[in-house]
């Protein structure tokens, strides 16, 4: 059994891409046996094993925070996507809202689509932060996440990884802001407000857009790793390997 096991294992690995293939093939060993009223969230079978329902919990993580990466990275992953757009935050959307109002709707539109396209361009930068909180697992962050919530997983990732994500995130959402546009759209829409008489009794709002994009570019990508986590925990469909199969079985 030992030896199938390691086959179906080693060709689950294969199905991966090469940012997630090495993360699961050192935790045979590593992982204790976990009591049964741990398990809720699992279907509990009883040929199975408690290493093997573990390794189940990892590939899930691996198989969700790829899927989620990809999701979000292609083209519209943030702007065509209602429940992560980047939009204005309140203190710009009304200068928006009157420039808009006076024929300057363009220009908004074109600022928002910069700011999606930069958090586009920067997600692919959160696939090997995913894969190190995966392989650095332990006993007792895995019962936390099996005893858990059908995102107990994903609330598991942000506390572990938001503020080393964020760093590394900023400046590529910088970079690709200059790239695609987003600071000079900021510009010109800001510039045209601030020539609005109305513009001074109004104020001028300030925005530290950097930092705001890459925050609101790591609400989005959580988001969705949490969407994924949820159809793997629940739908059958998503268990697109062997082993995800045989641990959650089939409801």
């Amino acid at each position: 059994m030992k030896r199938t096991l390691s086959l179906a294992f080693a060709a689950l690995l294969l199905s991966l891409s090469p940012c997630y293939a090495g993360i699961l093939e050192d935790i045979t060993g590593q992982m204790g046996d976990l009591p049964s009223h741990a398990l809720p969230a699992l279907q509990q079978q009883s040929s199975l094993d408690n290493t093997t329902i573990v390794k189940g919990l990892k590939e899930a993580l691996a198989t969700g925070t790829e899927r989620a990466v990809t999701e979000v990275a292609r083209p519209d992953g943030y702007f065509g996507n209602p429940l992560i757009k980047i939009l204005l935050p309140d203190k710009v959307q009304k200068a928006a809202d009157f420039l808009a109002a006076v024929g300057y709707q363009e220009q908004v539109n074109e600022f928002v689509l910069s700011m999606n396209r930069a958090a586009e361009a920067a997600a692919p930068k959160a696939a090997s932060f995913f894969g190190d909180a995966i392989r650095q697992m332990t006993v007792e962050d895995a019962r936390g996440i099996l005893a858990g919530g059908d995102t107990s997983a994903t609330q598991f990732f942000e506390k572990k990884i938001r503020t080393k994500l964020f760093d590394s995130f900023k400046p590529v959402v910088s970079s690709s802001m200059d790239k695609v546009g987003t600071v000079r759209s900021y510009k010109e829409m800001m510039g045209s407000y601030e020539s609005l008489p109305m513009a001074s009794m109004l104020g001028v709002p300030s925005l530290d857009l950097n930092s705001y994009v890459t925050n609101k570019a790591l609400d989005g990508l959580f988001t969705m790793v949490g969407q994924e986590e949820k159809k793997i925990r629940t739908n059958p469909v998503a268990r697109t390997t062997d082993l995800l199969r045989t641990v959650f079985g089939s409801k």
